[in-house]
């Protein structure tokens, strides 16, 4: 029980040491997100689209890991450590506006794009698309104002992109 007691102890350290490092907003510039807090965002909403269908399956976990590793330059234990910190923050949320916010805020155009894209690249990584999953980009879309042109053409590019037909 009590390595059970210090593990945790220790886990709480590191996530909270991850969240003063990483995820504080910028001082003195309230307008401003952290780049760490659009990671948190980011993240949240690819372990969003992961949980869209019935089951998650070990490719979308993944392809969840890979793209943020990949898009934020991080190593594999910062990625873990953010993804846990991100699925807390899902818990704490009523819905995706606390994330889209963040995005709308933080994101060129051109990223917002992006985002869609690894989005989608998440809900082809089983090599299905359920409907849930297809209305929940539609829907991260909208409330991150890309346009339909762009999130069709997101969706385009990423089936050609995994040759899927």
């Amino acid at each position: 029980m009590g390595c059970l007691v210090l593990r945790y102890e220790v886990m709480v350290r590191s996530l909270k040491k991850f969240f003063d490092k990483y995820i504080q907003p910028a001082q003195n510039k309230p307008d401003e997100v952290s780049e760490h807090s659009l990671q948190l965002a980011t993240a949240a909403l690819l372990i969003e689209m992961m949980r869209a269908d019935a089951t998650i399956q070990e490719n979308e976990q993944e392809t969840v890991m890979k793209t943020i590793q990949s898009k934020f330059d991080l190593g594999r234990e910062e990625t873990q450590t953010l993804l846990q910190l991100a699925d807390e923050e899902i818990g704490k949320a009523s819905g995706y506006y606390a994330f889209t916010s963040l995005i709308n805020k933080g994101f060129t155009y051109q990223q917002k794009i992006r985002v869609i894209e690894h989005l989608w690249e998440v809900a082809f990584s089983d090599a299905e698309l359920e409907k849930h999953e297809e209305h929940m980009v539609r829907k991260i879309a909208d409330l991150i104002y890309v346009e339909h042109k762009d999130f069709i053409q997101a969706k385009l590019r990423v089936k050609k992109k995994l040759a899927l037909q």
